[in-house]
């Protein structure tokens, strides 16, 4: 990673945002955008490509995460504040218009905020998340879907699972990482920069609660997205099927999907390489 990453703290209307930043000022801004448990340092490898590239990146810790504000109670992590905080940046930095990335929770914010304000996003990558629409039917029509998410129903417990993620240094979701990707993609240095984030004050907490606001979500419905969309897939995905991936080009007037045959959930850390230079070549073509 290039030593000209910054690292930049946004107070928004209701949460103070950490967030990694590198290129140049007045480059196209592009914001990537993490899932869980990760933070702005699961972006590690796309920072410098994207920045050598001519972009503005803005990598933050969503809140709940690392640095970021953590604020009490799952309702504060409901998608249209994790939409506006999104929105917010790109006002801080005043930018109108602006492209995104993300990647599993990150990616759903995505999806949102290209749904939700038509016109500032003008180009949308989605690494291994669904479109909104295709998850529960997709679950519904696929028994083995719902065994994959067994951890969102899990997630919805009180305590439990903070109890479960916390216990032994982190073990669960240290586990999490390593065993659901190919064998050393994530280092004991990156665990240990892991556990580092996980063990801030109130972070086990406001991470889980993302998935405690779901039980309030608002259905987005089949509302389909306007601007290029370029879905990148690990085929190997243990938690998110690969069916999901065409499926959501349905919600796509200019969409397209490069399937990754021998990647799991972690796609930018296991082809990192390969995703840099998609990512790169799609956003270079904004409009």
């Amino acid at each position: 990673m290039s030593p000209d990453v910054e690292h930049l703290t946004v107070q928004l209307a209701d949460v103070t945002i950490h967030a990694a930043a590198a290129g140049p000022g007045d480059g196209p801004l592009v914001i990537l955008l993490h899932g869980y448990p990760e933070f702005w340092y699961g972006w590690r490898s796309q920072i410098a490509p994207l920045a050598s590239a001519g972009f503005r990146v803005i990598v933050p810790d969503q809140r709940g995460y690392n640095l970021s504000s953590k604020p009490q109670g799952w309702q504060a992590y409901k998608l249209p504040y994790l939409v506006g905080d999104v929105f917010g940046l790109a006002d801080h930095f005043r930018r109108d218009r602006f492209m995104l990335a993300g990647h599993d929770w990150g990616g759903l914010v995505a999806w949102a905020c290209a749904i939700a304000h038509k016109g500032r996003v003008s180009r949308l990558a989605i690494l291994n998340a669904p479109h909104p629409a295709v998850f529960w039917p997709y679950a519904r029509a696929h028994p083995s879907q719902i065994l994959r998410s067994w951890y969102i129903f899990f997630m919805q417990l009180p305590r439990l699972p903070e109890l479960l993620s916390e216990a032994q240094n982190f073990r669960a979701m240290a586990d999490a990482l390593t065993k659901s990707s190919r064998p050393g993609t994530f280092t004991d240095e990156d665990l240990n920069v892991y556990r580092e984030a996980w063990r801030q004050p109130g972070a086990s907490t406001a991470m889980i609660n993302w998935y405690r606001a779901l039980r309030a979500a608002t259905p987005i419905g089949g509302r389909v997205v306007d601007i290029p969309v370029r879905l990148l897939w690990g085929a190997r995905d243990r938690f998110l099927a690969a069916g999901m991936a065409e499926l959501s080009l349905r919600y796509c007037k200019r969409g397209e999907l490069k399937m990754f045959p021998n990647a799991t959930h972690w796609i930018q850390h296991e082809e990192p390489a390969e995703v840099s230079q998609a990512l790169t070549d799609f956003f270079a073509a904004f409009e």
